[in-house]
């Protein structure tokens, strides 16, 4: 599965690598979780854009998403089939720009967490479905879900699903709904190459979603305690985080900058 990534390339360089024409400046982000603003990149009229969507899709003919299980990945197996993500297959494929991300390996209490990133150092591009979920008042959200499949056999050490990376020269295909099929598009449903991609352990701080900070992707040795952080009052965060929300004026749909 993938429940954290990390986006840390520039800005430009992410522009340069998927070609999308909005020239968006975004922070290194080392720890995006479920629910959160990330980067996708949609083919709209031709073009390749830019947009900001909730990482967790509701699929369009949900009622009411507080009712809704949280669909932060999609099994690459089903995704055809599946009434959550079958429209979305044929009509709103997606990537997910990214740096690498984080796997939890079992064995150990807590798990050891290990960061997976490209051997190349070239941003991934993961394969991702997206909805637009419109309320009952006329409101809007755009979601998203990452795509997965089973691990190649060296990955499955730490995890028997993968998310789907889709390689550069198949970003044509894989976007381009009206003249690419679900079912051909299904085909670049694969796991990474073996060798493209390397991962070592990092700190179990990784685990608190309110860390994020470059110390999350360095190296450790295995069972290496999490650095000990003060605690922080309750209510001044919530306080900072309702501010965060009114100075954003983004109506719920969230800001990654």
């Amino acid at each position: 599965m993938c429940g954290r990534f990390v986006i840390t390339s520039p800005p430009a360089a992410v522009r340069l690598a998927f070609g999308y024409a909005e020239q968006p400046n975004f922070p290194a982000r080392y720890n995006i979780a479920p629910t959160q603003p990330i980067p996708v990149v949609i083919l709209d009229n031709g073009a390749r854009r830019f947009r900001l969507m909730r990482w967790g899709l509701i699929p369009s003919w949900v009622k009411d998403p507080r009712n809704f299980s949280l669909l932060i990945n999609a099994r690459s197996e089903t995704v055809l089939d599946k009434p959550a993500f079958r429209n979305a297959m044929k009509r709103r494929r997606c990537l997910v720009p990214a740096d690498g991300y984080y796997e939890w390996q079992s064995g150990g209490k807590p798990k050891q967490p290990y960061f997976i990133h490209p051997a190349d150092g070239v941003p991934l591009g993961f394969a991702g479905l997206a909805e637009t979920w419109v309320g009952p008042n006329g409101e809007e959200l755009d979601t998203v879900a990452i795509v997965t499949t089973a691990a190649s056999k060296p990955m499955a050490v730490l995890h028997d699903r993968v998310p789907v990376t889709i390689a550069p020269g198949d970003y044509a295909r894989w976007l381009d709904c009206a003249a690419v099929s679900a079912e051909e598009a299904a085909m670049l449903l694969h796991p990474p190459a073996e060798g493209a991609l390397r991962w070592h352990p990092v700190s179990t701080a990784v685990n608190r979603v309110a860390n994020d900070d470059a110390q999350l992707i360095l190296p450790i040795a295995v069972g290496e305690p999490a650095p000990i952080e003060p605690p922080k009052p309750a209510k001044a965060a919530a306080t900072s985080r309702r501010a965060v929300k009114a100075a954003s004026g983004d109506e719920g749909q969230g800001s990654l900058f």
